[in-house]
């Protein structure tokens, strides 16, 4: 009965959790975003440096007129940074926080693929100590063997990563307005 008990209330703690996902990696672990988060998957690009900004931040890209800011998720993460390969790109996501809507690309190693998970395929995050922030992580699924490591993409950038992102695409975009402006006359 206990048992019973358990996977009723772990059904109902990840059942808003089922869905798409689109899965990626870094190194070897891989992740999972949901599907209606991702706004594209390009190519790696040149990125701009932007000077004062987190080691994590790339810099930012102009995706057909946009300015874009460019997260390192290894870099983020605290993993080791690796060279680019041919499999290297970029995700752009849409980030929600204090009712606020914008794009931000996310580099990665590797795209896989999409998955349709259920919720009886996500469990909970593991409890890892006190010290160990893992908000943003939705949940673990499990497919077949392997882990995937379901992402709150609106959780792994900060609400201080929100504010700088935001006055560097304003800063930018602004910049890039007056210079269309200009050539156009």
């Amino acid at each position: 009965m206990a048992n019973t008990k358990t996977r009723t209330q772990d059904n109902e703690v990840t059942a808003g959790k089922e869905g798409k996902y689109l899965t990626f990696t870094l190194g070897k672990e891989e992740y999972g975003l949901e599907i209606l988060k991702v706004r594209e998957i390009i190519g790696y690009m040149d990125i701009t440096s932007v000077p004062q900004t987190p080691h994590y931040i790339k810099g930012v890209i102009n995706l057909r007129g946009r300015i874009i800011p460019v997260v390192d998720l290894r870099a983020k993460f605290g993993m080791e940074t690796v060279g680019l390969t041919e499999e290297t790109c970029i995700i752009v996501v849409e980030i929600s926080q204090k009712g606020n809507k914008f794009d931000t690309g996310i580099l990665v190693d590797r795209v896989q693929e999409v998955l349709d998970i259920g919720s009886e395929e996500i469990e909970e995050t593991p409890q890892l100590g006190h010290s160990v922030n893992t908000d943003f992580i939705l949940g673990m699924g499990k497919i077949e063997d392997s882990v995937k490591i379901l992402l709150d993409i609106d959780k792994v950038l900060s609400a201080d990563d929100i504010a700088g992102f935001t006055s560097v695409a304003a800063d930018s975009s602004v910049g890039q307005d007056a210079a269309v402006t200009d050539e156009s006359q």
